[in-house]
């Protein structure tokens, strides 16, 4: 049954996630919980971090906190649904649930994608202009760097959530991904999805190419200043200033490239949801502990408090 354009409260969604295999849904539950347990845990320690320590208020913890904040918000969009899908039977969403989850993700995916490419220019400025980095990189510049963001975060999702909200659906719909990704969404309307695929792809590479381009370029000029350096020591304090951002970096967009262009056919579904499972839960997890391992202020911060908490009792 079609559903018409103007009414659409009554289409339903319902999410496989990993259904085909019942066996492993109680581990994966298990183990899902725990990721995500560390996730929220490590993501509002280092915001907690970052705000408790006079000394971490410099412009590279700001954007740290930020990207906490939206690595701890999108997958707070995507986990817990999963995490029920794993253990209950009815694992319906509705027309609204799917499009809301659909905005809040592709808000905080895009803004998480630009916090990297801003926080490579800081380091950008940070070792091949370290004289004007007070200038360049002001209280007032690092705030507007952070709201355009989020603010193209916003420009773009709304975007794509209107486009797919004209589409029109069957009233039961199966989706075999673990949450309302944008491309199965697209694969199951009724509608000509010329025009959202379009504009999904238009957004999409222009996110990709241009972070991307902003990315390779300063680290080319990080790469060469760094070089010029007379210091070994010197070396290895600006590459190691580079290792955890490099690290992050590789992890996320190498699964972006790898879900997104790559083509489908070599591709089996199973293989995509893994990999959507990835950058949505486990790299969330990974991101606060790649800046807080390789961080000695982050590290005596947090022995600070622990002292302070072990002195108290």
């Amino acid at each position: 049954m079609l559903l018409s354009d103007g009414n659409r409260s009554g289409v339903t969604f319902m999410l496989l996630g990993f259904s085909d295999s019942p066996q492993l849904q109680v581990p994966l539950f298990l183990i899902f919980l725990a990721i995500y347990s560390v996730t929220v845990v490590g993501n509002l320690g280092m915001i907690i971090i970052i705000k408790t320590n006079p000394k971490l208020q410099t412009p590279v913890y700001f954007f740290l906190s930020h990207l906490s904040s939206v690595d701890f918000c999108y997958s707070f969009t995507v986990a817990p649904k999963t995490l029920m899908n794993l253990v209950l039977k009815d694992r319906t969403i509705s027309f609204s649930g799917c499009a809301v989850q659909f905005f809040f993700f592709c808000t905080f995916v895009v803004t998480e994608s630009l916090l990297l490419a801003v926080m490579v220019y800081d380091r950008f400025v940070a070792i091949c202009y370290p004289l004007l980095y007070t200038v360049a990189m002001s209280q007032k510049i690092c705030a507007m760097l952070v709201v355009g963001s989020y603010a193209w975060g916003v420009a773009c999702s709304l975007t794509l959530t209107c486009s797919a909200l004209k589409l029109s659906f069957h009233v039961f719909i199966t989706i075999n991904h673990i949450f309302c990704e944008s491309s199965s969404l697209l694969s199951l309307s009724c509608s000509d999805t010329l025009m959202s695929q379009f504009l999904l792809f238009i957004f999409a590479t222009f996110n990709v190419i241009s972070t991307l381009l902003i990315i390779l370029t300063s680290y080319v000029y990080i790469v060469v200043t760094i070089l010029k350096m007379r210091s070994a020591s010197g070396h290895r304090k600006a590459f190691s200033t580079c290792a955890s951002h490099l690290t992050a970096i590789t992890i996320f967009h190498g699964t972006v490239l790898f879900l997104y262009c790559v083509p489908n056919s070599k591709n089996s579904r199973h293989t995509v949801k893994v990999a959507s499972v990835f950058y949505t839960v486990v790299i969330p997890m990974l991101n606060p502990l790649i800046y807080s391992l390789r961080n000695r202020d982050v590290k005596v911060t947090v022995s600070k408090i622990m002292d302070t908490k072990d002195f108290s009792y």
